[in-house]
């Protein structure tokens, strides 16, 4: 199933996709949904199949939201495509899976717009396959990684730069104000048995920056999932991406940023396309920084 968050007169509803159009489920949000494990989703499947056709809500009279408006926690892998580890200069294959964070907060959804701060902080893209986890999993391992598993959606990893890269500030350069559009829908894991195929792409103003496919991992699914719960608890609702591929901004030649204008449009095959306008929100420097 292709499962959404969207607010219909005024009230938010979770619903599913049938014939182009939206059935409303009985859950009062995502969470519960993905907290409700297997009779939730058997009820969510005999909701849609029982759904009469003047029940079915159009696309175009609803405004999609992020799927999971305030996710949990949400982990990044970091360098975790060849092709990107190879655009990277100061970059190298790594022995194990790394991770940072970015925070709920930073989350928009579809059409919402992404808050440029200025020129100077070089705001870039990067497309990432998000994974929505659907039971609480600790010290997994690679054989129970699945298991734990709910679903997919796209999370566009935006970033300054700027401060990720001037003093080594990873957290705060990924973790500006509508940084993390998610969406547009959460789709189930059985619809995309076969990850390693999965094609990812992103535009800005139509022209193609990134495509690659998942064959390019260097860790996969299940390994990134035995390393993260290692250390801390996964819990319904946490997401974790899986990285990003060649062709980000700042290692382009000559190097390239977002602007205010622009149109990103994000494509995984499966899910669908999340697409978000970049917004001027300048951001007017208080103090005089050394660089």
């Amino acid at each position: 199933m292709k499962l959404y968050t969207f607010l219909h007169q005024r009230q938010t509803h979770v619903g599913a996709e049938r014939d182009g159009a939206l059935v409303t489920l009985p859950f009062a949000d995502m969470l519960q949904l993905i907290r409700g494990g297997k009779p939730a989703l058997a009820l969510a499947k005999k909701t849609v199949a029982n759904a009469k056709p003047k029940a079915l809500i159009p696309f175009k009279k609803v405004k999609v939201l992020a799927p999971i408006p305030r996710p949990g926690k949400i982990w990044c892998s970091g360098l975790n495509y060849k092709g990107h580890v190879e655009e990277n200069p100061k970059a190298k294959l790594l022995a194990d899976p790394r991770f940072f964070t970015k925070l709920p907060g930073t989350v928009i959804g579809p059409g919402e717009a992404i808050r440029h701060p200025g020129e100077k902080f070089q705001v870039d893209w990067e497309v990432e396959l998000a994974v929505v986890f659907g039971r609480r999993g600790f010290r997994l391992t690679q054989e129970q990684a699945m298991d734990h598993v709910f679903g997919y959606t796209i999370l566009h990893d935006v970033s300054s730069r700027y401060v990720q890269f001037k003093d080594n500030n990873e957290p705060m350069g990924k973790n500006f104000a509508t940084f993390s559009p998610l969406g547009p829908c959460l789709v189930t894991k059985d619809e995309i048995p076969e990850l390693e195929k999965c094609r990812l792409s992103l535009k800005v103003n139509g022209q193609v920056k990134q495509d690659f496919d998942n064959s390019d991992w260097c860790f996969p699914l299940r390994r990134l999932i035995e390393w993260l719960s290692m250390g801390l608890a996964l819990e319904p609702g946490d997401v974790m991406t899986t990285g990003t591929g060649k062709g980000i901004g700042f290692f382009a030649q000559p190097q390239c940023f977002l602007k205010p204008g622009d149109v990103c449009e994000l494509e995984i095959s499966g899910i669908g396309k999340l697409v978000n306008p970049v917004k001027a929100d300048p951001y007017v420097f208080k103090t005089q920084p050394n660089s």
